[in-house]
């Protein structure tokens, strides 16, 4: 049976998992929620490394189940990668699609990126694009930069010269 947990960050806001049993279906990213009652917020082992993440505390999140019902093999492919994106480095979605294995399908992983159910789980904040920061859905750009500053990564020009690099010498751990 599927359950929802709110949590709350400092300086974020409120968030929401849906979980079924250990199994992640869905992830809302905090954010202000201005005086509306959000709830009770019980403890969850999945809410707190979340809300430590946005401490700084550089969680992975490679172990949490993920509900993956419906993906294709390439979508399991760019999620798969993308997970091992670690803290504070970013790729581009041309990278992300050729360590995936489907080097020419840059657009298709950001399709992928832009799905994204499982905001922070499946780091897509630190994909970027060839000429700079690129977009973060609903939650916006500013949104990805601080999540890319939480993490230590210099965005704007810095990015576009990381983005520039035609090859990157070491792939995702």
């Amino acid at each position: 049976m599927a359950e929802s947990v709110r949590y709350q960050v400092d300086g974020w806001g409120v968030g929401e998992l849906w979980l079924d049993g250990p199994m992640l279906l869905w992830h809302e990213l905090p954010r202000p929620r201005g005086d509306v009652d959000v709830g009770v917020h019980l403890p969850h082992s999945l809410a707190e490394r979340i809300a430590a993440h946005f401490a700084g505390a550089g969680e992975s999140f490679r172990d949490v189940e993920l509900d993956l019902d419906g993906y294709t093999t390439f979508q399991r492919a760019v999620v798969e990668t993308l997970r091992a994106v670690p803290w504070g480095e970013v790729v581009t979605y041309g990278e992300l699609a050729a360590l995936a294995g489907y080097p020419n399908a840059h657009r298709a992983a950001g399709s992928v990126c832009a799905r994204n159910r499982f905001p922070l789980v499946v780091p897509c904040h630190r994909v970027v694009a060839a000429d700079g920061i690129g977009h973060y859905g609903a939650s916006g750009v500013e949104y990805k930069r601080r999540l890319l500053e939480l993490e230590g990564v210099a965005c704007d020009a810095d990015l576009r010269a990381v983005a520039a690099l035609s090859a990157r010498p070491s792939k995702p751990r």
